[in-house]
């Protein structure tokens, strides 16, 4: 299997928020941005992966500053890391006055998926080739985490079967 760059398969989306997106407050809901966050890391999984794929956690969201009515939200995303099955993409979400131009960031997010194979079982994906500093970073990040995640389920396995 051929690996790939993560540039490859990086992408970023953007979308006008609307009152249906919102509150009664004027404020877009934490959960459509969730979404948004899900369904544009997962198109970044699919197009590493170039199979299905399905989201295995969600390790954190921080929201930082709100969107409003009117916004246009931009989602930025791109692979971190590749397992044998699974891969970690890292959200950043930016929320634009365009009326004003100014830019917030509202939020970040780190996802993994698990690509499935025709019979919905886990299946090997292409390895990711780091051609930037920031790209190593974010990879020996991502790998950071994998432990910690790893660890997290380990503990939580052992405390259920106890």
């Amino acid at each position: 299997m051929k690996s790939k760059k993560v540039k490859d398969s990086s992408i970023t989306i953007m979308d006008q928020m609307t009152r249906q997106d919102a509150n009664l407050a004027g404020n877009v809901h934490g959960g459509v941005i969730m979404k948004h966050i899900d369904n544009t890391g997962g198109l970044v999984a699919v197009r590493h992966a170039q199979k299905n794929v399905v989201t295995a956690s969600i390790d954190k969201i921080d929201f930082y500053n709100p969107v409003y009515i009117g916004d246009l939200l931009r989602l930025q995303a791109s692979i971190n890391y590749t397992g044998k099955t699974s891969m970690e993409i890292g959200v950043r979400v930016e929320a634009e006055n365009v009326m004003t131009g100014e830019i917030r960031h509202t939020a970040s997010a780190y996802l993994t998926y698990v690509a499935l194979d025709e019979h919905g079982k886990p299946t090997d994906i292409p390895q990711i080739i780091l051609e930037t500093e920031e790209e190593k970073c974010r990879n020996k990040d991502a790998k950071m985490r994998r432990e910690i995640r790893l660890k997290e389920k380990q503990h939580k396995e052992k405390d259920c079967n106890e």
